[in-house]
């Protein structure tokens, strides 16, 4: 199952080719679900039960979908975690050695979230870098959740960006993750969530991102240090995981601040995400 966020309505995605197509989520449970896609995590086995149930009919689309009015499948998380250094390759390239235990753990704020297409200002005098990862959207509350049971909280997979002005973040005497990494636009995820019945390997997925056509990075989730299950197993041991909360969970190497010399994002600039069965992002820096 795929679910978009279009034009502030929640979407079933029925076909997600070049001409993606659609339900509207309220007018297909008259009024039970939605519009609002935030809505529908709180509800999301209740919802899923009456989605399946509902495609499982074969039934015919209503609405086609503009990809430039694609949101973030998650647009009002209570809680934005990210994962630092999830890569050992990623940790290596930034000077760190790969870490042992759970990796460092931050925060981005709601503020910066916005969809998988359009416009991203640069912050000015600023070194702005790219980090692709997948990002997990909870539908059920988790906490103290055993890594075997964890894929049972995820309401599905998303694309998303971890974009980082790295200038702020390196400065001070220690490194400011959270404001560095929450400038507007900065959270860019989409283009749907995807549940992971849908992927052939939701534990390996191939993930990466160019800039005006060139590669930049190039990796697959089974080299995550820490798995999904094992993040959301982590994290619930201190905090309470609640629907509609999302995760990105680390970058593969290819960033900007590890290259020789390094290499930022500059306006005009074509950002271009991809994950195997998670769709992609396209972003143009201004």
């Amino acid at each position: 199952m795929r679910l978009a966020h279009h034009h502030d309505r929640a979407v079933l995605v029925l076909e997600h080719g070049d001409h993606p197509r659609g339900i509207d989520v309220a007018t297909a449970s008259g009024g039970r679900f939605g519009p609002a896609i935030a809505g529908i995590y709180p509800r999301w086995e209740e919802f899923r039960a009456w989605a399946e149930e509902l495609l499982a009919r074969s039934p015919e689309a209503d609405v086609d979908l503009d990809v430039d009015l694609l949101g973030a499948p998650s647009p009002e998380p209570r809680q934005v975690f990210a994962i630092g250094l999830n890569y050992a390759d990623h940790a290596d390239e930034t000077g760190y050695e790969p870490p042992t235990e759970l990796p460092p753990v931050f925060t981005k704020f709601p503020t910066s979230i916005t969809g998988p297409r359009g416009e991203i200002a640069l912050p000015q005098g600023g070194n702005t870098d790219w980090e692709v990862e997948v990002v997990a959207v909870i539908g059920r509350p988790a906490y103290r959740a055993s890594v075997e049971e964890a894929w049972d909280h995820v309401a599905g997979l998303t694309l998303g960006q971890d974009l980082s002005e790295r200038a702020r973040q390196m400065s001070g005497p220690a490194p400011q993750f959270g404001l560095a990494k929450s400038h507007p636009g900065f959270s860019p995820m989409g283009p749907w969530l995807v549940t992971t019945d849908e992927l052939a390997d939701r534990d390996d997925l191939a993930l990466g991102c160019t800039i005006d056509g060139e590669t930049v990075q190039d990796g697959r989730t089974s080299k995550l240090l820490y798995s999904i299950p094992r993040i959301i197993s982590a994290l619930s041991e201190v905090v309470s995981l609640l629907p509609g909360d999302v995760i990105f969970t680390g970058t593969p190497e290819g960033v900007g601040m590890g290259m020789q010399p390094p290499r930022y994002l500059r306006s005009g600039e074509v950002l271009r995400t991809w994950a195997d069965g998670l769709g992609e992002m396209v972003h143009t820096m201004r």
